[in-house]
């Protein structure tokens, strides 16, 4: 991989990682039909932790009150007492479902990165989900009215997004626009959803590179990539967010049936 690549790769990363078009579906089809050889384990890890850096950045007040409200409300003994606490509580909940998907599901998810059919299926998917939560959606309800089962119910959509094409934000969105969540509201809550998940992406791949030893040789592809993921991510989570709030995801949905199409005809 040359700098040009990682350059480009960290952009698709961090722009694909929070825009509904599937972050991961990207990094399988780029490098397949372009003939690039697929990022390493470590590019990866980079650039995974480079877009939760982003999400930490646009979202440090709202995590900050989250955590302090939390940490407030277990020292008191009335962990649900504030909206702040209870929001914390389900961001929790809706991460297990994330985490179980990956410790039981691994290898059966694994394999879809081999094919090329899954992700354009997915990214078919992806469309579908999109356009059926404009339809169907109320949008009525705030952030702060997020349940335990909107948490849960969100939480499963994004353990179905480790599948490559099926995008985590577009699944975590949609699920919330079905639930009555606004776009808006919905797309926060997946944003903030989406940080434990991220870190524990990158902290188990973090591990396995420590036990791998030396990769200083790739130091200036990682540099590049890192700061192509941060500020690429960091600006589509703003131009999603600014978005949602006055106009419809049929775009998303439109480039996903596009992209989907060329990929189960052409790859």
């Amino acid at each position: 991989m040359g700098l040009l690549q990682a350059f480009i790769l960290g952009i698709v990363q961090g722009a694909t990682e929070f825009l509904p078009i599937s972050s991961s579906g990207h990094l399988v089809l780029l490098p397949a039909a372009l003939g690039w050889p697929s990022p390493s384990l470590v590019f990866d890890t980079t650039v995974h932790l480079a877009t939760l850096i982003a999400v930490i950045a646009v979202f440090r007040r709202d995590l900050l009150s989250l955590i302090v409200s939390w940490w407030q409300g277990l020292v008191h003994g009335q962990p649900f007492q504030s909206t702040e606490s209870r929001l914390a509580w389900w961001v929790i909940l809706g991460t297990v479902p994330g985490v179980l998907a990956g410790l039981l599901l691994e290898e059966t998810f694994r394999s879809f990165f081999d094919s090329t059919t899954a992700v354009g299926a997915f990214l078919l998917l992806t469309a579908l989900l999109l356009v059926l939560a404009e339809v169907f959606g109320r949008r009525r309800r705030a952030l702060q009215e997020i349940t335990w089962l909107d948490s849960i119910l969100i939480g499963i959509g994004q353990a179905a997004a480790i599948s490559p094409g099926l995008s985590r934000s577009g699944a975590t969105i949609s699920v919330g626009m079905f639930r009555g969540l606004t776009r808006e509201a919905a797309a926060r809550f997946s944003f903030i959803l989406s940080i434990p998940i991220i870190a524990g992406a990158g902290l188990s791949q973090l591990a396995d590179l420590v036990n791998r030893g030396d990769f200083s040789a790739e130091a200036p592809l990682l540099l590049v990539g890192f700061v192509a993921a941060a500020v690429s991510g960091y600006a589509a989570i703003r131009l999603l967010l600014a978005y949602v709030r006055k106009r419809p995801l049929y775009p998303f949905a439109g480039y996903c049936l596009v992209v989907g199409v060329l990929t189960l005809t052409l790859l």
